[in-house]
């Protein structure tokens, strides 16, 4: 039995070994506590006593559905009601099953309905699958759809992609996923070389940028910021490409990179996740964004991340969700909930 088909497995057996409709009741329960909370926060009643943290809805989640949820389904299915109290999320949702709108109809028919236990997929109901083939020695999925698109799931990073930028120098697109960094070599005309992927990341990769520098040399340098308030720093070379290639020797689209070979900085600059981060090349500093309302926006030089002198920052109240700098007004500007 393969490794992903082990893991359907143990999830379905995980579902059956537990009274779902009485843990369905209680998660319910927990989302409806959590709406309330928002709504009081926004008229400043709420108190430290009835908080629902991300690690009281996580720990709690966990205890309800044991290993039939993944722990990216949770940051999300969080990470909504915190965004967006208003609009509640549905329940098959923790499960990465996301079902779409059609077209004069209230409510998706059974045949349109998919429940995904090991992976998020989100399947739209304007078209219809006819087919779907999995190819086990490449990792694939293929499906056929009724009106003629064929699409080909790549099974081998399943986490969805939080964030993306274009490296100058190397000339290489760089995403950020959960737990890798994707180096993608867009020119390649090689089917089998087509980037790297750099992992694991211990935490929640949230967001990416591109550190500009006017040197032109053969090396790019990248921010990421995760879901425990960490901002990373991440030089890469084109020697990085060569030398720390791993010695698998698995056919892959991708080369798999080690992150303990690289020398990634980090340090701890907000309390929540780190919505945003950008560097400004007029500025010579960097700036990242938080829904923590003590540490909500940092503004400061990346040699900080290198030590441990004190950052600029300031604080909102609910937290920075955006922030952008005009370069003619010389201002920073920010936004947030409220």
């Amino acid at each position: 039995m393969s490794g992903k088909k082990a893991h359907v497995k143990e999830s379905c057996s995980a579902l059956e070994s537990i009274d779902f409709k009485n843990a369905l009741e209680q998660f319910q329960n927990l989302v409806e506590k959590m709406i309330i909370q928002k709504t009081k926060e926004s008229s400043g009643l709420c108190t430290k006593d009835d908080e629902i943290d991300y690690d009281k809805f996580y720990s709690t989640t966990r205890t309800l559905f044991g290993p039939a949820v993944k722990d990216q389904n949770i940051q999300a299915f969080f990470r909504k009601i915190v965004s967006n109290p208003d609009e509640k999320p549905e329940w098959p949702q923790i499960f990465g099953c996301f079902t779409g709108e059609r077209d004069g109809m209230s409510s998706p028919s059974k045949e349109s309905m998919v429940l995904l236990i090991s992976e998020k997929q989100q399947i739209t109901h304007s078209d219809i699958i006819k087919g779907i083939v999995n190819v086990p020695l490449l990792h694939l999925t293929i499906t056929a759809s009724q009106r003629g698109v064929l699409t080909v799931f790549n099974k081998q990073d399943t986490a969805w992609i939080t964030g993306c930028d274009y490296l100058p120098n190397l000339k290489y697109v760089v995403a950020v996923t959960e737990s890798t960094i994707i180096l993608w070599d867009y020119k390649s005309k090689e089917s089998k070389s087509d980037g790297f992927v750099i992992k694991p990341m211990k935490n929640c990769l949230l967001c990416v940028c591109t550190v500009t520098m006017a040197d032109n040399l053969a090396k790019d340098t990248i921010l990421m910021g995760d879901d425990k308030g960490y901002v990373y720093l991440l030089t890469i070379t084109s020697d990085d490409f060569i030398m720390k290639q791993s010695k698998t020797g698995k056919v892959s689209q991708f080369k798999v990179l080690d992150s303990e070979s690289f020398d990634i900085p980090k340090r701890k600059l907000h309390d929540d996740w780190v919505g945003k981060i950008k560097y400004f090349p007029a500025l010579k500093r960097f700036g990242s964004c938080s829904t923590d309302g003590i540490n909500s926006f940092v503004l400061d030089d990346i040699k900080r991340l290198e030590d441990q002198l004190p950052v600029k920052e300031f604080s909102v109240p609910k937290g920075v969700n955006a922030f952008t700098y005009c370069g003619k007004a010389k201002v920073i500007v920010t936004g947030g909930k409220y």
